[in-house]
């Protein structure tokens, strides 16, 4: 029991000091677009995608609460 502790505390450690080293690579300086206008990262639109997660979510949730009420209804 108290090996199998240490093993965990050890592998976290591992984990912990592993990841720093994998850290993601930063743009040269000056590489943020083609324009001086452009948002660093090239402008990527996200709010199409945000408005289908909405959608989703509002789906699942009315979903979620018929099934609520038909359950409560049968009872």
């Amino acid at each position: 029991m108290y090996m199998k502790k240490i093993k965990i505390l050890i592998a976290s450690i591992f984990m912990v000091l592993l990841s720093t080293g994998l850290m993601a690579q930063p743009n040269p300086p000056g590489d943020h677009g083609s324009g001086d206008d452009e948002a660093p990262g090239g402008g990527a639109a996200i709010g199409g995608g945000l408005f289908v997660l909405l959608g989703l979510g509002v789906a699942y949730g009315g979903r979620k609460l018929y099934q609520l009420r038909s359950l409560d209804n049968n009872e």
